[in-house]
């Protein structure tokens, strides 16, 4: 089996805030129910450790001491974790995450995990959802791409890391690693690497907008006040990117943009060349069938792709979009027909809709 280096590599915000909640307010009745180590010092402790908190950044959170000791830390000899005495729900918890782990066969079915625990279905999942915020099949899935991180951290081809982790197509690889390793396998293996992006930033109807493309399409679309905020964002974004400043880059491109945001071109229509997950790119495609002028709710677009549950994930989608104007997520709203966020502030939001209200074309 390979070694784990942090078996919760991808869980949902929702439970990883409930784990450092924990550690954060010293909550005893979490002992035994996860360990968190610290990057700096290399120890792992339990949630009630008397010792000083260490950043959000430092922490990773560990099912179980043994897997904090594969992935290099030493137990705390303040709070002794190994000795931690779990609750009866914690210590089932760990029970089933063991078996988890040491299947190398594929997923386990819930109903099995279920009946060698000795529980229904729906209290081994009510269970397992209330002591660490997510399912064992949430779980199972974490276990399963940070052993294809391992692999193709190795150097293992994307084929044979398929059947070391057992994933039973390639379908089935794509769709949950893109999801959770954040790109496709080919390119995560890469390390991201390989893309030539040229930017420009000049002046625009809502202060100053950096224009950043490859030679296949826009890559990023920011607007602020300050260039040196722009550009570091930029960086930020692609951080493993060959990146440098060309004003003469793509100046059909860039003029389209300011154009648009002019208010005299609003119909916009380019190509982009972004680094993205298949779920955010499904996101990213129904907004940009929205038509200008008009809005549509979170949920809207979340039943728009056959997600209809999935209204924060199109949240984080839109937040992510970094491809602004040209995918335009200022043209979703909350429920309530508030703005809710934007990355490049509610006033210029409120602008953008303005103003394609004003320039869209009356309905006949």
């Amino acid at each position: 089996m390979a070694t784990l280096p942090n078996p919760f590599p991808a869980i949902p915000p929702r439970a990883r805030r409930m784990c450092l909640a924990a550690v954060a307010s010293r909550d005893a009745g979490m002992d035994g129910a996860f360990v968190y180590g610290v990057r700096s010092t290399g120890i792992y402790c339990r949630p009630s450790c008397p010792s000083k908190r260490p950043t959000t950044k430092q922490i990773l959170l560990f099912a179980r001491p043994e897997i904090a000791e594969q992935a290099g830390f030493r137990e705390c000899r303040r709070c002794h974790p190994r000795d931690a005495k779990a609750n009866p729900r914690a210590d089932l918890v760990r029970r089933v995450c063991r078996e988890i782990e040491a299947n190398d066969e594929g997923p386990v079915s819930l109903r099995m995990l279920a009946e060698r625990a000795g529980l229904s279905a729906a209290h081994l999942q009510r269970t397992f959802r209330q002591t660490i915020g997510i399912t064992p099949r949430q779980y199972a899935d974490a276990v399963r791409v940070a052993r294809l991180k391992s692999e193709l951290r190795k150097g293992t081809d994307v084929t044979t890391a398929l059947h070391e982790v057992q994933y039973g197509s390639s379908s089935r690889l794509y769709e949950q690693s893109d999801a959770q390793l954040g790109m496709t396998p080919a390119t995560y293996r890469r390390g991201g690497e390989g893309m030539n992006i040229s930017y420009t930033i000049v002046p625009c109807a809502l202060g100053r907008v950096l224009v950043a493309a490859t030679d296949r399409g826009i890559s990023a679309v920011y607007i602020g006040d300050r260039d040196s905020d722009l550009a570091a964002a930029l960086s930020k974004e692609y951080p493993r990117a060959n990146i440098r400043s060309d004003s003469g880059a793509h100046s059909k491109w860039v003029s389209a943009i300011v154009r648009h945001l002019a208010g005299t071109n609003p119909h916009l229509d380019l190509p982009t060349d972004v680094v993205a997950t298949a779920f955010q790119r499904r996101v990213w495609e129904a907004l940009r069938a929205i038509p200008s002028g008009t809005t549509r709710t979170y949920s809207e677009v979340a039943r728009a792709i056959g997600k209809p549950s999935a209204i924060r994930a199109v949240a984080r989608a839109c937040a992510t979009n970094p491809t602004s104007i040209v995918v335009p997520c200022h043209r979703v709203v909350r429920t309530d027909g508030s703005l809710g966020g934007y990355r490049w502030g509610l006033d210029r939001k409120q602008s953008l809709l303005d103003q394609e209200r004003r320039t869209a074309k009356p309905a006949h």
